[in-house]
C-alpha cells in the first residue's frame, strides 16, 4: 500500500512538472515525513498536493501498522485464551494419567491411554512435539515441581516417566513418590542398570523398550500364534473378546466366595483367566474353588458387554 502511494506522488509530482527523479525523491521524502529543503516548489498546485499526499501517506502507514499490530496481537491473544481454557481443562482433571516426556514412547502411550477413554496430560519441553498431539499438555521441564503441579499431580492416578536418560526418569520417581506416595509411577529404563535404581526410587512398574521388543521378537519367533493373539487381544478395538483387569473391593457381594460360588462365568459371560493376591503372586488358570478375596485383581476375558457385566457384580 505505501508504494502504491509513493507511485501515485511520483506521478503527481511529475505532472507539477518534475523529473523522475526529483518527482521520486520529493513523493519519498514527503511520505516519510523527513521534511523538506532540496526541492523547492512554491506554487500553490504544488503545496495543495504535498498535503493531499502527506495526509494520504500518513493515513495509509498509519493503517498498515494498524493491521500489522492487529494481527500480531490477535494471534497472541488467541494463543492466551487457548492457553488458559487448557489450564482450566487440566485444572478440572481427576484420576488422571501423566506422560513425561513426548517422544516416540511417551506420544504412544499417551494416545493409547487417550484412545481408550482415559484422560492424558502430557509434559515436555519441545512446545512444538507436544502440539503435534490432540492431548492436553503442559510445556516444561518435568522435573519441575512447579511443572508437575500445573499438570495436576497431586490428583493424577498415574504418572508415566519417559525422559531421555535414566537419571532424569530416576529423579522424576523420586519427586512424584514424595509428594505421592500413593500414586502409581510406571517408569522407563534405557539401560538394564537403571532398573534397579528405579525400583529403589519408587516405581510400581519398569518398562524397558529394548527388553521389551526383544522377547516380543523372541515369542513371535517361537510362538508366533500365541504372541499375535495376546496382541490382538490387547490392542486391537476391533476384535470382539478384549482382556481387562478387574479389582474386588472390600464391599463386594462376591468377595469371600469361590469362582463356582458366584457363578461369574454363568452370569457375565467372562473367562477368569488369573488373579493377582495383594502380594502381588498370580494364580494363572484358577480352579473353581478359588476363593474370590478383597483385593483381588481379577484378569478377564470377555466382551465388552460382558466385561461390564462382571464389572458392575463386583461392585457392592
Amino acid at each position: 500500500m505505501i508504494a502504491v502511494v509513493v507511485t501515485v506522488g511520483t506521478v503527481g509530482y511529475m505532472v507539477l512538472g518534475l523529473g523522475f527523479v526529483d518527482a521520486l525523491y520529493q513523493a519519498v521524502e514527503t511520505v516519510s515525513t523527513v521534511g523538506f529543503g532540496d526541492i523547492e516548489r512554491t506554487d500553490a498546485s504544488a503545496k495543495v498536493f504535498t498535503i493531499v499526499l502527506i495526509l494520504g501517506g500518513v493515513a495509509i502507514v498509519l493503517y498498515t501498522l494498524t493491521l500489522v499490530l492487529e494481527t500480531v496481537l490477535e494471534g497472541r491473544l488467541t494463543d492466551q485464551l487457548w492457553r488458559a481454557r487448557m489450564r482450566k481443562d487440566i485444572d478440572a482433571l481427576t484420576d488422571h494419567v501423566i506422560v513425561a516426556g513426548c517422544g516416540r514412547l511417551g506420544r504412544v502411550v499417551a494416545e493409547y491411554v487417550a484412545a481408550d477413554g482415559r484422560d492424558v496430560v502430557a509434559i515436555d519441553v519441545d512446545l512444538e512435539r507436544l502440539e503435534e498431539t490432540e492431548l492436553l499438555f503442559v510445556d516444561g521441564d518435568a522435573t519441575s515441581e512447579a511443572v508437575l503441579e500445573r499438570a495436576g499431580i497431586d490428583r493424577a492416578s498415574t504418572l508415566v516417566t519417559a525422559l531421555a536418560t535414566d537419571a532424569d526418569n530416576v529423579y522424576l520417581t523420586l519427586a512424584g513418590r514424595a509428594r505421592r506416595p500413593d500414586l502409581f509411577i510406571i517408569a522407563r529404563a534405557r539401560m538394564d542398570e537403571a532398573e534397579q535404581r528405579l525400583v529403589q526410587a519408587g516405581a510400581d512398574r519398569i518398562i524397558n523398550p529394548q527388553a521389551i521388543g526383544g522377547r516380543r521378537a523372541g515369542a513371535m519367533a517361537l510362538q508366533p500364534h500365541v504372541a499375535e493373539f495376546v496382541d490382538v487381544v490387547m490392542h486391537d478395538n476391533s476384535l470382539e473378546f478384549r482382556l481387562e483387569e478387574l479389582a474386588v473391593p472390600v464391599t463386594s457381594v462376591v468377595a469371600g466366595q469361590s469362582i463356582r460360588d458366584a457363578h461369574l462365568r454363568d452370569r457375565t459371560g467372562a473367562l477368569v483367566l488369573a488373579m493377582r493376591r495383594p502380594d502381588g503372586t498370580f494364580i494363572t488358570n484358577p480352579a473353581p474353588e478359588t476363593s474370590i478375596e478383597a483385593g483381588h485383581v481379577l484378569i478377564v476375558i470377555g466382551t465388552p458387554d460382558q466385561l461390564r457385566s462382571l464389572g458392575e457384580l463386583l461392585q457392592p
